[in-house]
């Protein structure tokens, strides 16, 4: 168990198009072609779970017509085309995955784009394009873990799209929309085949994680064994498809406390109240097993949201009596009233 350090793995790598991914210029009529490295690139990056996005400069229905031509389209879960400021669109691009513009890459042609983009997101890294084909031998884009479920992470983000489009189209009531997508929660104890997927979350998820603390899978299998903790994980999914296992959470039992050493969920829903309801079934199992709900906090400099969902979940800090070095603790005080989960999202819990 580490914390992390450095700068983290590449979730995203962002395309320029014309010169970059294709050899010539879609609008001078060129016709051009991939280059040969490219297809390989996107294949290797795309199975460890790394998404592909394109910001360029040119016409849009030209582009994306030549994008599907090529046979390239289905690499992409994510498509800024026009004549705009490319560093807005990457910042667009992260905003529409939902991921750090720490985690964001971006590969260009033209050193005066990567400059820009460099100048005004410098948390990006920039490639310059003949790079494309050296750029999965590098350490940023070779994710420690790489599972089943993250080989299949962009047709997750393709259908993500697919939901922010009906977002979209649904107007302002937010509460009818979240009602709408039949939102189901599944928690149960972490399986042998689930290990894997659980350290790679210790090591994706920094916005909404507690302490920031990092598991192998060898530390999951033992604590996992261990009748002094727990391991819980969470899955969700709605009428547009599944979400995939999105959140984790790891309990150390004492026989009157209930403590939450990590609780992480995947910012890919963020919105959909998935933490909160979560919490309130970790909440509602201690108080039934006869202990206390306790938590660790560590404040870093992108999990304040965190803090915010652990606090609407009715946990405090304790008394300046209780507090020494190490994390932030906090407590759901005894005359707070059990959270029920649900809402718009329906809970299934398996015990087994």
């Amino acid at each position: 168990m580490t914390a992390p350090g450095g700068r983290p793995t590449v979730k995203c790598l962002v395309w320029d198009l014309d010169d970059t991914l294709w050899d010539g210029v879609v609008l001078e009529g060129d016709d051009p072609r991939p280059f040969p490295h490219v297809p390989p690139a996107l294949r290797t990056l795309d199975a460890r779970g790394i998404l592909h996005a394109a910001v360029s400069r040119s016409d849009h229905a030209a582009a994306t017509a030549h994008l599907d031509a090529c046979g390239l389209a289905d690499w992409f879960c994510a498509v800024r085309i026009g004549w705009g400021d490319k560093a807005a669109e990457v910042r667009r691009i992260a905003e529409t995955l939902n991921i750090g513009l720490d985690t964001i890459a971006f590969i260009d042609n033209d050193p005066a784009e990567r400059a820009q983009v460099n100048a005004e997101l410098p948390m990006v890294r920039c490639y310059s394009a003949d790079l494309a084909g050296q750029l999965s031998a590098r350490p940023e884009f070779s994710p420690a873990h790489v599972t089943a479920e993250a080989a299949g992470r962009r047709q997750l983000y393709r259908t993500e799209w697919r939901r922010r489009q009906a977002e979209e189209e649904s107007g302002d009531d937010r509460r009818e929309f979240l009602a709408s997508l039949g939102l189901v929660m599944e928690i149960s104890p972490a399986t042998e085949n689930d290990l894997a997927r659980a350290s790679e979350l210790t090591v994706r998820t920094n916005q909404l994680n507690s302490t920031g603390l990092i598991y192998s899978e060898d530390e999951l299998r033992r604590l996992s064994a261990s009748p002094d903790h727990q391991i819980r994980m969470a899955r969700l999914q709605d009428r547009f498809g599944d979400y995939g296992i999105v959140g984790l959470s790891v309990t150390e039992l004492t026989p009157a406390e209930s403590v939450l050493r990590l609780m992480l969920m995947s910012c890919r829903v963020a919105s959909r109240g998935a933490s909160g309801v979560m919490l309130a079934h970790l909440i509602q199992q201690a108080r039934s097993e006869g202990r206390r709900p306790v938590t660790h906090f560590v404040p870093t400099a992108v999990n304040r949201n965190m803090l915010v969902t652990l606090r609407f979940a009715g946990y405090a800090p304790v008394g300046a009596e209780h507090r020494g070095a190490g994390p932030t603790v906090l407590e759901v005080p005894a005359d707070h009233p059990t959270p029920e989960p649900g809402g718009h999202v329906r809970l299934l819990v398996r015990n087994a």
